[in-house]
């Protein structure tokens, strides 16, 4: 059978691409629904909440109204807080005491994560906010300082137009079953194994 011609190769490809077009085509003219997502993002690998910021970050682009409550404290102010919390469409909460990766102290963490709960059920349904990023919120759910039955109301009765986006390593599988778009994180590597130093503008 004759080799064929670069012009053959091309035409061959091009139908492919044509095919996988049409494919993708049909998807789209397919999804007619017109509200927002509730998206979930766990796994052991790094980046869960610097891609929820980065979603929030094309919302501001588009001039949506946006709000943020970090329910794990961190050890010093972090760059995305000082960032996005000074902003003029950005409201930005962190859980003011209580649970941190440093300490435990369980009758903190239970009055902390109560508290920032009630700032996040306040968002969840307010019709002025577009996007609510809840940091870090599954490990909540891990200690059992929330029920998770309350996230998932919340979410089914907040605004139509509202995304939300939810961070932590792990989460109950109520809410896993219940988002729109789940994705999972997997560690292949980090530079953390290998004694590098965490360090301010990649880790906080």
């Amino acid at each position: 059978m004759p080799n064929k011609t670069e012009e053959e190769k091309r035409a061959i490809q091009e139908a492919k691409l044509l095919k996988k077009k049409a494919v993708v085509d049909e998807r789209i003219a397919k999804a007619t629904i017109e509200r927002g997502v509730s998206i979930l993002l766990t796994g052991n690998g790094k980046g869960k909440s610097s891609s929820a910021f980065g979603t929030m970050a094309r919302a501001l682009g588009h001039g949506r109204k946006c709000a943020v409550v970090q329910f794990i404290k961190g050890r010093t102010e972090t760059g995305e807080q000082k960032f996005f919390g000074a902003l003029p469409y950005v409201e930005f909460h962190v859980m003011g005491h209580g649970f941190t990766w440093e300490t435990r102290n369980p009758e903190l963490e239970q009055k902390a994560a109560e508290q920032a709960w009630e700032l996040a059920k306040g968002l969840l349904a307010n019709p002025e906010v577009d996007f609510v990023l809840l940091d870090e919120v599954t490990y909540m759910y891990k200690y059992g300082y929330l029920q998770v039955e309350d996230l998932l109301a919340a979410l089914e009765s907040r605004p139509k137009h509202q995304n939300v986006m939810m961070t932590g390593r792990t989460a109950p599988r109520a809410l896993l079953d219940s988002v729109d778009t789940h994705s999972k994180i997997a560690n292949e590597r980090h530079a953390f194994a290998s004694g590098v130093k965490a360090q301010e503008g990649i880790e906080w």
